[in-house]
């Protein structure tokens, strides 16, 4: 039996194959509310026939985009809008799903990635002050950011919070916390950029803190049937910056404090950053958190081929895979997959006929669709 395609326990939720979409920033949202363009985007990929789903990261508050396209869940009028699309996608497809739960830190206010991805200063249309553990820019000559102080810092840890509570009555059932690829939870990981004096800053221990009293709350703040995990930067990839040893002690903490996931990516902090970009370059980062850690750890990065996903399961160096760009350039990955794998996965009633001669058997009905 495949491994790929073979089901899963993530906490309380047992997804039938392991092979998970990653969120995936779109940028179309107005004013942090999802529009159509979210309805058909998510509505192929929850066709697609992946074991889970997790949508773009949603902004805990309207400073915290990354960009003012940005999905954002802070209010009763974004859950709405976001409402609306999974109700159109819960009709045709029962794939599990989660939302990404984010604050873009000094990384956000900048244009969208079509159109340059530049930083927007406060002062210009679509531009706001940013805010970060320090007053240090992301490009030296970049918008200066705000130090967060410890009311600002309160204030995240409860939207962070109010957001969760929204992304639970919306019927998620996965929500993950974004403290990855340089935005503001990594920000005070990382001591390239966390260059506090207080209780935020200085050692590893006061540097995690925000992350775990993130977490923390979130979790204590949804039903306990709802899984809540992590994903993070494993390396800044800059000497001196986050690292591997690091973050396998966040690791080890994270799952004290019952984290159900560790989802692991890497960079995004530093323009310095000099990654070894080849095929699966962050599995390595995933296998060597692994050992430590009891929760289920999912590798991503460059993983674009069926057997090279089987083999980092059979290695045991990750219990999951993740997939972002790949699924979005050929969201029937996984039909196909599972065709080269001998797997099966599960498709709508109204594809079951578009298999290739010969691969025929590896498309199962999907429940919603018998019987209708």
């Amino acid at each position: 039996m495949s491994l790929l395609f073979s089901p899963i326990d993530i906490g309380p939720l047992k997804l039938k194959n392991r092979l998970i979409i990653a969120p995936m920033c779109q940028y179309s949202a107005e004013d942090g509310q999802a529009q159509d363009w979210h309805t058909i985007h998510l509505g192929q990929l929850a066709l697609s026939g992946a074991g889970l789903l997790i949508l773009e990261a949603a902004a805990v508050c309207a400073e915290g985009r990354i960009t003012y396209g940005d999905l954002g869940l802070w209010d009763d009028t974004t859950a709405s809008a976001l409402a609306k699309t999974l109700t159109a996608i819960r009709k045709y497809s029962n794939i599990p799903m989660g939302i990404q739960l984010a604050h873009a830190g000094r990384k956000a206010s900048t244009q969208k990635p079509w159109h340059g991805g530049a930083p927007i200063s406060p002062e210009d249309k679509n531009g706001w002050q940013v805010i970060a553990p320090s007053a240090l820019p992301f490009h030296e000559d970049g918008p200066v950011p705000l130090a967060a102080s410890q009311r600002d810092i309160a204030a995240i840890v409860q939207q962070f919070v109010e957001a969760a509570k929204r992304a639970a009555d919306l019927g998620f059932e996965v929500i993950e916390v974004h403290a990855a690829h340089g935005y503001l939870l990594h920000e005070f990981l990382s001591p390239l950029s966390n260059q506090r004096q207080d209780e935020f800053g200085g050692s590893l221990e006061n540097r995690m803190r925000l992350t775990l009293d993130v977490f923390s709350a979130v979790r204590a703040c949804v039903p306990e049937n709802i899984v809540v995990g992590v994903r993070i930067s494993a390396t800044d990839w800059v000497p001196g910056g986050w690292d591997v040893e690091q973050s396998t002690t966040l690791a080890i903490e994270l799952d004290k404090l019952n984290c159900h996931y560790l989802h692991v990516s890497s960079g995004g902090l530093s323009p310095q950053q000099e990654i070894p970009v080849e095929a699966g370059y962050q599995v390595s980062l995933a296998e060597a958190i692994k050992p430590y850690i009891s929760m289920p750890v999912i590798a991503v990065g460059l993983i674009t081929e069926p057997h090279q996903a089987e083999q980092i399961l059979a290695d045991e160096r990750a219990d999951a895979i993740a997939m972002a760009r790949g699924i979005l350039y050929n969201p029937h990955w996984a039909w196909q997959a599972a065709a080269e794998l001998d797997g099966k996965v599960e498709a709508p009633a109204q594809y079951l006929r578009s298999e290739p001669h010969g691969q025929k058997g590896h498309l199962t009905e999907m429940d919603l669709f018998k019987n209708t």
